[in-house]
């Protein structure tokens, strides 16, 4: 059975895998920056709500909740009784794991934000995130979508919560996505990122919340499996 459910997330990770290659090969990143931005820069860069609130407000409310949920491992509150401790552990090593990694990744990318490519009054040459090493002449550290992560760092969620709770695992699963949408799509508004920057950004926080969660159920498994010691014949 659970072999099962995982070759079905398995397959729906290839599946999403190959919808967001051919979003980057569609070109509608461009499209849509260009339905927020004008030659002369992003008139939204320096919203109050969306800076303040959206971003700034964000970031600073998804470094409080990882910190609650690594307090929560000793003192679990609401929803996070319903799962073991280790699940708890789980759950929070998932979310940290996630950020960090998005991190790595903006860290060694080349790529520019849009308020920074000449079409939108910038500098910088618009050229693919998948042209590693390749620099576009701006600032580049900007794939995938750092911002984003504070919302899907939480995904593994779904995990934890899928034993114990189906109901609330979808739940979890619907607004993480939503809430990380929705960041995404602010900063877009203001030039930060392209669409495909934030569901790059998904993807890669479900793969690793996906692949810590099959380390843990092989490591479970290798504790519980039966220790069958060989059978002495006797003379």
């Amino acid at each position: 059975m659970i072999r099962s459910a995982y070759a079905r997330l398995l397959v729906l990770t290839l599946v999403a895998l190959g919808l967001l290659l051919l979003w980057d090969a569609s070109g509608l990143d461009l499209v849509l920056a260009r339905m927020a931005g004008t030659p002369t820069g992003f008139p939204w860069r320096d919203d109050w709500f969306l800076n303040k609130v959206m971003h700034e407000g964000a970031k600073t409310l998804s470094w409080v909740l990882v910190i609650g949920l690594f307090a929560a491992i000793r003192w679990p509150v609401g929803l996070l009784r319903r799962l073991r401790q280790g699940e708890r552990v789980q759950l929070a090593a998932t979310a940290l794991a996630s950020v960090i990694l998005i991190s790595l990744l903006k860290f060694t990318s080349k790529t520019s934000c849009p308020w920074d490519l000449q079409a939108f009054g910038g500098v910088a040459q618009y050229v693919s995130h998948w042209a590693w090493g390749v620099r576009d002449g701006g600032s580049g550290n900007c794939f995938p979508a750092g911002h984003a992560s504070a919302a899907f760092a939480y995904l593994g969620g779904y995990f934890v919560f899928r034993r114990a709770s189906p109901g609330v695992a979808r739940a979890w699963f619907a607004c993480t996505l939503v809430a990380g949408l929705a960041l995404g799509l602010s900063q877009q508004m203001r030039g930060a990122h392209f669409m495909s920057h934030t569901l790059w950004t998904a993807w890669f926080c479900w793969v690793a919340a996906f692949a810590i969660d099959a380390l843990v159920r092989v490591l479970s498994d290798r504790r519980t499996r039966p220790n069958v010691s060989p059978k002495l014949n006797e003379a």
